[in-house]
């Protein structure tokens, strides 16, 4: 076999020549990976790096920049052999008579070895069929189960699609407990382009259709999360502009894919495989654990009295009515009151939220310039909408919490006061930048909700 057929993806292989390809394959990768780590980074390096490449108690959201540069010199090593080895894979796959997209194994630690070791025993079969289904190269096996109409696909693909992504975010919410891009990413993409594949399985589809369905699998997924009590409606319309927008995206990949191969371009279908890497994604972040940043609040309205009037609402609010505010009203917990327990440095303020009372015990207590303190408890930040009496998803415990917070009042001219509340607080959900425009705005208008009943009272007195 010459060199370059190596790297290709059509054909087949026979199993001398996969296994020693993986060999040779292997003692090359190995060599390279321990002299460029010990001759350009200093470090040591064997087979149970390719798990821990670094320390075990580093984590990944805290590494140095020369850890950075090592990683990523490694994984561009790597690239090449990913390609030659999968390839390799697909075509061994293909020989033995078995699915291509069995190749997703390859990415699977531990189990890969034993994958390995099988295909280099099992022999191959003639009897393979020439052709190949678009979304899952190799035996039709599915070709009696999956509709030939464009109606009866697109519902098989959607329905599939929705319960496979059903039973992901139970994996990676309930056992896993991460809300991440595993969750927010990784699944939906997956989700857009199997559904697609799926779609497209007897025939080529229109770009319009391919779209649909993979945005109606999220849509879907959505209601059957809660139909079974899982999420409210709350988060599923938080959660919907990037799940949708990023299924959208697998979807459009994959009718690249479905187009590419019913004209005979040779676009590897298998990619349908990635979704498999979504329940290790899960166990990565799960392992990583990021720590969160701690994220700033600030609000500042300006109020018609001076700081005296001010200090005296702002240490302790009376009631607040009921709020207008479709967001309050929809189930985000909103402020009732505060209630101030002693005074001076130590003593301790009570937020009463509609759904429990922050503890936030005085760190500073300026009169009447600063009051600043701590928070020891949070309730839960919102109540959602089900048609069941109540749901309890993992996130409204824990993944939104408060860290401390201050109100600052600046006089100015003509007895007037700038009021300017902070919040500090962090939130275990990625990728942080879209959570925190929620999180940011909803804690804005919790901002100004009290802000502006102190001073409707301020300026009343």
């Amino acid at each position: 076999m010459r060199f370059a057929n190596l790297w290709r993806w059509d054909g087949t292989v026979d199993r001398m020549t996969y296994a020693l390809a993986g060999v040779i394959g292997v003692g090359i990768k190995n060599n390279l990976d321990r002299y460029v780590a010990s001759l350009a980074f200093h470090r040591p390096w064997g087979f149970f790096n390719y798990w821990v490449p670094l320390a075990p108690a580093v984590r990944i959201t805290s590494i140095s920049q020369r850890d950075a540069v090592f990683l990523g010199t490694m994984v561009a090593l790597a690239l090449p052999f990913i390609w030659f080895g999968v390839a390799m894979t697909v075509r061994r796959l293909r020989d033995a008579g078995q699915p291509v997209w069995l190749v997703g194994l390859f990415f699977v630690p531990v189990v890969n070895l034993l994958f390995f070791a099988m295909l280099c025993m099992m022999p191959a079969r003639p009897e393979t069929p020439a052709r190949e289904a678009a979304p899952w190269p190799g035996p039709r096996a599915l070709d009696r189960w999956v509709p030939r109409s464009q109606l009866g696909s697109a519902a098989l693909a959607v329905c599939l699609t929705a319960l496979v992504g059903l039973v992901l975010v139970l994996l990676g919410t309930m056992v896993a407990g991460v809300y991440g891009w595993g969750v927010f990413v990784a699944l939906p993409f997956c989700l857009g382009l199997f559904s697609v594949l799926l779609y497209s399985y007897h025939e080529p589809r229109g770009f319009g259709s391919c779209m649909s369905v993979s945005a109606l699998s999220v849509g879907v997924l959505g209601l059957g999360l809660m139909a079974v009590a899982v999420e409210g409606l709350i988060c599923l319309v938080m959660a919907a502009p990037i799940g949708v927008g990023v299924a959208m995206m697998g979807g459009a990949l994959g009718y690249s894919i479905q187009i590419r191969h019913w004209d005979r371009q040779g676009t590897p279908a298998m990619l349908s495989v990635v979704l498999l890497f979504v329940p290790v994604f899960f166990g990565v972040e799960h392992a990583a654990k990021p720590e969160p940043l701690t994220l700033e609040v600030r609000t500042a309205i300006e109020v018609n009295a001076p700081p005296e009037t001010v200090w005296h609402e702002v240490v302790a609010f009376s009631q607040i009515p009921e709020p207008k505010e479709f967001l309050f009203r929809a189930g985000i917990a909103y402020p009732i009151r505060a209630e101030m327990i002693g005074q001076g440095a130590g003593a301790v303020r009570h937020c009463i939220f509609s759904t429990g009372a922050f503890i936030e015990p005085i760190e500073v207590w300026d009169e009447p310039r600063l009051l600043k303190f701590g928070v020891t408890a949070n309730p839960v930040p919102m109540e959602e909408w089900t048609p069941y009496k109540r749901v309890t998803p993992p996130h409204l415990k824990g993944f939104l919490v408060s860290r401390a917070g201050q109100f600052l009042l600046t006089p100015l001219p003509g007895g007037r006061t700038r009021l300017e509340g902070t919040t500090w607080y962090r939130h275990t959900m990625w990728p942080a930048a879209y959570w925190q425009v929620w999180s940011d705005g909803i804690i804005h208008r919790i901002h100004f909700r009290v802000l502006e009943h102190i001073r409707e009272r301020a300026e009343a007195e």
